[in-house]
């Protein structure tokens, strides 16, 4: 069956009435026209001879593991010629399409390669000496090896201090001996840990003279480089099938009596000397500096999932027509019925929020690495706190948000080929790798402590908890008007406040007796909850200032008026999601929430002639959406029998099964 080249009608008048220019929206979103440009350019060179990534629907686990490697490979090799030709010798492409919207297309079974480029490479670059980048990094950046990054372990993830493998340096030998003294120390879950790589680096606790020094970071291989059969001490596989990303090849590591050069270690920081002296990092926390970067990126990848689903959802919606409001009337787009507007609105001003939050965060964490590579280290904590809440907030969002557009699909949001289980398989796995969200949240909610006895002594906060000095010493909350500064300050008083409970109420049970770690766990409900609204406050401020600042002037007042109706959702939606936090501090009347919900319905109304044409502007290719209810062109329901026709279970008049199972059995006269 051919799919009409027509594009739906009701798609058509969609984007006939939207009250802006979607080019202006897409060259804001993507923050650079000329990066808009190169985006679309590198999809139309890359796009030209993909795969049906329905096809992976019907493969074996093992076949898709086979083509997610056949798929990757290819995808660094189109993506590694396309640099050189645009930009020789420069990174502006390759490798940083290795992830993202791009790479989802690529590579749809996911990559048992992308933990290389994320991690494996770039820790070898931040964490190694410069000898050490000479002798492994440039042949990573390279391809001559490929390895990923062994940190949690079968019976330890968030919390590092816990991790059991073992590097004891033998002076004698000028080694390191590794060990996994446990099942429960096996490393676990480091994507192409199992098949793909030949090295990783490992994550474990030092120890010299059996003294224990902490965790750091060792270069080992694991495989040998010609026949790629595992080294001699090496317990290495794939952990099993996932609930998704069935193509990126997260395996187990077990080490007995594996010894490494000492100058295995990555030495950038601290270090270990012949003799066995033990030269302490400068800071710690600069061991975790790639999972900073990686928390960083989960942010940004997470809105990217969540506004492809959007996307889908949004266009399906206004294709899809069911049950008249009026009686006697045709059956109007879904996407008139105002219950439908509030499942998919609120999601995509989520969207453009997290957007604006993730390029805050990333720019601080550019600034950090910045001023690392000068020895200093000040902005640290800072960068670790924003990024910790960040990541537990956007993450959560993101999966809830998908699943909520999944339901808003109907029945034809539980196809495979709709693509929304896939999505929501990504966002709601990055709720649990690089860092449990409640023990993120939990993190964030001891540095918030830390603030607020930094208040009480009268120091200054890191420039993003500023506004809880300020906040705390308001008598009462200003008067309420219901504007959008109004609630971005409703929500940075309510956090201001949630802290100041959470503080006393762990300060009260130390008086009790408890100890601080018991105390923290008695008190881990309000922290989280403060750290929560933190990140709320944050992103709701971020929000604020790019649509009231100076950035407005280089906007047009049709775009202006499209992100003023976004923030309007955003804000209102979000204090209405934490009323129940914010009328224990704020006294708000019967009307003052009367008016919120008028102001819902209001920007919902306002926002619905919009609502395809703020998709249109993600500029998501449809081989990124890869969904039947998803692409450009609305023709919906030839693309669902399409794809239904390419079940196998199609491909023969009668199944085996028949004569098999059925045929016997209707005949056995039970």
């Amino acid at each position: 069956m051919l799919i009409p080249k027509r594009i739906n009608s009701d798609l058509e008048k969609e984007r006939k009435n939207a009250t802006f220019d979607v080019e202006e929206f897409s060259n804001w979103i993507y923050g650079d026209a000329n990066l808009l440009q190169l985006k679309r350019l590198v999809e139309e060179e890359l796009y030209k001879d993909l795969e049906d990534p329905i096809e992976l629907d019907y493969l074996s686990y093992e076949d898709v593991y086979n083509r997610g490697v056949k798929h990757s490979v290819v995808a660094a090799e189109k993506l590694r010629a396309l640099q050189e030709r645009l930009y020789p010798g420069g990174t502006e492409i390759y490798p940083t399409e290795m992830g993202g919207p791009i790479s989802m297309a690529l590579m749809p079974a996911g990559s048992p390669l992308a933990v290389h480029v994320l991690m494996f490479s770039r820790a070898l670059k931040g964490q190694g000496t410069p000898e050490q980048y000479e002798k492994f990094g440039r042949r990573a950046e390279n391809w001559e090896i490929i390895g990923t990054y062994a940190q949690t372990e079968l019976g330890h993830g968030t919390y590092l201090r816990g991790l059991e493998t073992r590097a004891d340096y033998d002076r004698t030998t000028d080694e390191f001996v590794l060990n996994t003294p446990t099942l429960t120390s096996y490393k676990w879950w480091p994507g192409g840990l199992g098949q793909s790589a030949n090295y990783c680096i490992v994550v474990a606790q030092l120890y010299i003279d059996d003294q224990k020094l902490g965790v750091h970071l060792f270069l080992l291989q694991v495989r040998d480089e010609e026949t790629h059969a595992p080294l001699p001490g090496i317990d290495i596989g794939d952990i099993g099938k996932k609930i998704g990303m069935l193509g990126v090849n997260n395996g187990y590591l077990g080490l007995k009596n594996v010894r490494i050069p000492r100058m295995n270690m990555l030495m950038k920081n601290a270090k270990v000397l012949r003799d066995g002296t033990y030269v302490k990092s400068p800071v710690s926390q600069l061991t975790y500096f790639p999972m900073v970067y990686v928390r960083c990126m989960i942010v940004v990848n997470n809105t990217i999932l969540l506004a492809e689903a959007a996307t889908i959802t949004t266009r399906y919606s206004a294709v899809r027509r069911q049950s008249p409001i009026n009686p006697h009337s045709p059956e109007p787009q879904v996407l008139d019925h105002l219950t439908q507007q509030m499942k998919v609105a609120p999601e995509i001003a989520i969207v453009i929020a997290y957007r604006l939050a993730s390029g805050e965060l990333y720019k601080m964490y550019v600034q950090t690495a910045e001023a690392v590579n000068r020895a200093d280290y000040s902005r640290l904590p800072e960068l670790h706190a924003l990024a910790c809440t960040m990541k537990a907030s956007c993450t959560y969002d993101s999966a809830f948000g998908i699943e909520r557009l999944r339901l808003s699909c109907g029945g034809h949001g539980y196809l495979t080929s709709a693509n929304l289980g896939n999505l929501f398989t990504w966002a709601t796995a990055a709720c649990t790798y690089e860092g449990e969200n409640s023990v993120l949240y939990l993190q964030v909610g001891k540095i918030l402590l830390k603030a607020w006895t930094d208040i009480l002594a009268g120091k200054k906060l890191m420039p993003t908890m500023q506004y809880l000095s300020e906040c705390a010493n308001w008598k009462e909350f200003r008067q309420w008007t219901g504007d959008w500064e109004c609630l971005v300050q409703a929500l940075q008083y309510t956090s201001t406040n949630k802290t100041r409970i959470a503080y006393n109420s762990y300060s009260a049970r130390l008086e009790r007796g408890l100890t601080q770690p018991e105390a923290i766990n008695a008190t881990g409900i309000e922290l989280t909850q403060a750290a929560e609204l933190h990140g709320r406050a944050f992103v709701g401020y971020t929000f604020f200032k790019e649509v009231t600042g100076p950035c407005a002037a280089k906007r047009s007042p049709s775009l202006n008026k499209v992100l003023e109706d976004l923030l309007q959702l955003y804000l209102v939606h979000t204090v209405q999601r934490h009323m129940a936090d914010i009328l224990r501090f704020i006294s708000l009347t019967e009307d003052h929430l009367t008016s919120l919900q008028t102001s819902l319905e209001t920007v919902l109304a306002q926002l619905r002639p919009n609502l395809v044409a703020i998709c249109d502007g993600f500029d998501f290719h449809d081989k990124v959406l890869s969904s039947v209810l998803g692409c450009y062109d609305g023709n919906v329901y030839e693309r669902i029998f399409e794809a239904a026709k390419k079940s196998p279970l199609n491909q023969k008049i009668v199944p085996e099964a028949y004569e098999k199972y059925l045929k016997p059995f209707m005949r056995s006269n039970l």
